[in-house]
């Protein structure tokens, strides 16, 4: 049975899929069709190698969907569950030469969607017991971010701002750039203000001179404070000086082996880049049952 998702995403979905498609097929499959009768079908399983957290499932039915519209999946372990190895995930039956046409694409799908759900997993792990969030950032393959995201959801961390166009983010570049600080936020207020936005506003500090100067000119302009590769102490203590004022967060050369002490700073946010460009893909394989 097919989840039901928002109609963004469905677009997003089916002109995923088109596009991999027409990649990977050009003017045809030759070696199915030359193969394989036109008319044969076939029962395949989806067999885990790998264990984590299996995300993609959805996307793969649809994939399906799309190449035989009779094919038909049975779901034995759902988007964001965890997986062992042997395990089969799913069953399908479907038209061979399409079963063959979308193999590829399913499983590069599934196997990086997998490794992205299974590292935030991991990280979601490592502080669940804590009030903070961790969080996802831009850092994600052109054109797949919506995937990926997806995939950070599925292992239970946070989506960040899908975009530059639904958060502002006044960053080290755009700090210099304006001239300091204060110039940035009195910037972001009167653009937001001339423009008819309310967009949420963080600000990135990399010291606690920076901080200082957002807390005397950021209350009713700023949102949050990114704190920058703060070594801990100093994290620490600029959690303590902005004392809930504004929403903080950490940032900078997280990994899963720092993520717990930076959360017990209690900082309310930590975003992770790594959840996307460091995730490495699960094995998954797509076997014709005999």
């Amino acid at each position: 049975m097919t989840d039901t998702l928002d109609p963004k995403l469905e677009a997003q979905i089916e002109d995923f899929i088109v596009r991999a498609l027409a990649e990977d097929i050009g003017d045809g499959d030759h070696t199915s069709l030359a193969c394989i009768p036109a008319d044969d079908r076939s029962v395949a399983n989806l067999l885990v190698k790998d264990p984590g957290i299996l995300a993609g499932t959805a996307i793969a039915e649809r994939i399906f969907k799309h190449v035989d519209p009779t094919s038909e999946m049975t779901i034995n372990i759902k988007d964001g569950q965890n997986m062992s190895y042997g395990d089969i995930a799913f069953e399908v039956s479907c038209n061979t030469q399409a079963l063959l046409k979308a193999e590829r694409l399913v499983l590069n799908t599934m196997q990086r969607m997998s490794g992205i759900a299974t590292l935030s997993n991991r990280f979601k792990f490592e502080i669940e017991d804590l009030p903070v969030k961790i969080l996802d950032t831009r850092k994600t393959t052109p054109n797949l971010r919506f995937i990926e995201k997806w995939a950070v959801r599925l292992g239970g961390c946070h989506n960040y701002r899908d975009g530059l166009y639904d958060r502002i983010m006044v960053k080290d570049n755009h700090i210099d750039a304006c001239g300091s600080i204060t110039a940035a936020i009195e910037q972001v207020a009167a653009y937001q203000a001339s423009n008819g936005l309310s967009l949420p506003v963080t600000i990135e500090v990399r010291n606690l001179v920076e901080l200082y100067e957002v807390l005397e000119g950021g209350a009713g302009k700023v949102d949050r404070i990114m704190l920058d590769n703060f070594e801990l102490p100093i994290l620490a203590e600029a959690v303590a000086v902005i004392n809930k004022r504004f929403e903080t967060e950490a940032s900078g050369g997280v990994n899963i082996h720092t993520v717990r002490k930076i959360a017990q700073t209690g900082v309310n946010f930590i975003s992770v880049g790594a959840l996307t460009h460091s995730a490495v893909s699960l094995d998954l394989s797509l076997k014709v049952a005999k």
